[in-house]
């Protein structure tokens, strides 16, 4: 009998639904759940907390998430695969140790470490991945920066035992090959046994599910984009996560638990299928080298889509590395305008306020201004109404953002607006964030040498 298993998304980002995942848990049939909580801009997030607080830098919502689904884990020995650890994944296990061990729960878990790559960035100083800039404008500034680790070491805690694994920085289709690749005994490949063509278009096809499955409800007709057709999405209050039952060779069908709102069809698993993607015969992972073009999506009806014809290359000899740098302030102040003249106004008060900077001599880099519900979702290629139809408008806000390398002068930003409120442009509709300045931390991709990573990487099994 040719042997499948069930693989259900997680999260998707930082602060994601995790009633889908319970609903995938208990009806779904799925022995593993993986969960993709960090973006680059997360990271950025995450080390915000560690500078406040040493036993932060993990994404915290990974532990009232165990605690709601452990127990309909631990009944049906799912397993639970997560890049929470984000900058502190020792931080995350001790977490999650600690509030199971408060409710007489036992799990073993495993923590992922070594993807911390800070001072192998500082003395490589490499370029910027994307642009060439010089690693020295940024040196002095750098934070933090970790490489994106694949599927090995997870597969490594899965063999020990584990019943929950966190990592920090995972490539997060990694997350989902790691159980393929335990489960089916695939090759990832070394210099010893190096991967065949066969082996290759096996991983493909696993970091193809895991493309599918890492953005959670988006996989499911979540944030379907096809003009009128995602109306048709049926009960996206109650959307289910997409499920991949997946065979020894690769191929899969992309699903959903029974009863769950949302849809598999052709048209959304396209749409997932292309998310993120730069180029699509070449789509790099620390695994395997992508390509989708030679992806084959059957429509099975009733949510269920057939994945095959992935073609895999060998994996690239470096790391992607996502750094981030401290990057300035920035200060921002939303203020709304009724009818008449609402749009004017709005103009009036922008003018209003580069006035004052300019006669504070207030240091700054730049005053950014849009127009939300006229032009903040596409920026200068959304036409603007005639002048007929901004004069006819009810309402307006503008949002003005100040970003400085000079936090005195972010704090101060807000103090320019109060006396508008008397003195300014008549029929306000109030102001929104006068006191909220925050730290920039810019981001600095970047490409290492695996060699200078992978040996570092530790698998450590922890029981609760």
């Amino acid at each position: 009998m040719k042997k499948s298993i069930r693989i259900g998304a997680g999260l998707g980002f930082y602060g994601d639904a995790w009633e889908p995942v319970l609903a995938s848990i208990e009806r779904g049939g799925v022995q593993y759940i993986a969960s993709d909580h960090l973006a680059e801009l997360t990271l950025a997030i995450l080390q915000k907390d560690l500078q406040r607080d040493v036993s932060l830098g993990y994404a915290r919502d990974v532990v009232p998430m165990l605690m709601r689904l452990w127990p309909a884990m631990a009944q049906r020995k799912v397993r639970f695969i997560c890049n929470a650890g984000g900058l502190n994944p020792a931080g995350a296990a001790a977490a999650v140790r600690d509030a199971f061990a408060a409710k007489g729960w036992t799990a073993r878990v495993a923590v992922v470490t070594g993807d911390e790559v800070l001072k192998q960035l500082s003395d490589l100083a490499p370029a910027h991945m994307f642009n060439g800039a010089s690693f020295d404008s940024v040196c002095e500034r750098m934070v933090f920066a970790n490489a994106y680790l694949g599927a090995r070491p997870i597969v490594s805690a899965l063999q020990q035992g584990a019943d929950i694994v966190i990592t920090g920085r995972v490539a997060d289709a990694a997350l989902f090959l790691a159980p393929l690749v335990h489960e089916f005994d695939w090759n990832l490949g070394d210099s010893a046994d190096p991967a065949t063509p066969a082996d290759l278009n096996r991983l493909a096809q696993g970091l193809a599910v895991g493309h599918l499955l890492e953005c959670s409800g988006q996989g499911s007709g979540g944030n379907f984009g096809s003009l009128q057709a995602w109306k048709d999405i049926p009960d996206l209050a109650h959307i289910g996560y997409p499920i991949a039952e997946v065979s020894e060779d690769g191929s899969a069908v992309i699903t959903k638990a029974p009863g769950t709102g949302g849809r598999i069809n052709f048209d959304t698993v396209r749409q997932q299928l292309l998310y993120e993607v730069h180029n699509p015969h070449a789509y790099a992972s620390p695994d395997v080298m992508l390509d989708l073009s030679t992806i084959l999506l059957e429509d099975l009806g009733q949510d269920r889509v057939r994945m095959t014809g992935a073609t895999g290359h060998a994996r690239p000899e470096q790391l992607k590395v996502v750094g981030g740098y401290r990057d300035g302030f920035k200060a921002e102040v939303t203020w709304g305008f009724s009818w008449p003249d609402a749009y004017d106004k709005a103009l009036a008060a922008v003018q209003m306020v580069k006035a004052q900077l300019a006669d504070k001599a207030v240091p700054h880099e730049a005053l950014f201004v849009e127009f939300p519900g006229l032009n903040s979702a596409h920026g200068a290629l959304a036409p603007l109404p005639d002048t007929a139809g901004l004069a006819d408008l009810n309402e307006v806000w503008v949002r003005m953002v100040l970003r400085t390398n000079d936090k005195k002068a972010a704090d101060g930003f807000g103090r320019l607006f109060p006396w508008m409120g008397l003195s300014g442009p008549a029929y306000t509709c109030g102001f929104h964030g006068l006191h909220n300045t925050s730290e920039l931390l810019g981001i600095w991709p970047a490409l290492i040498d695996r060699s200078l990573v992978e040996p570092n990487t530790r698998v450590e099994l922890l029981q609760t």
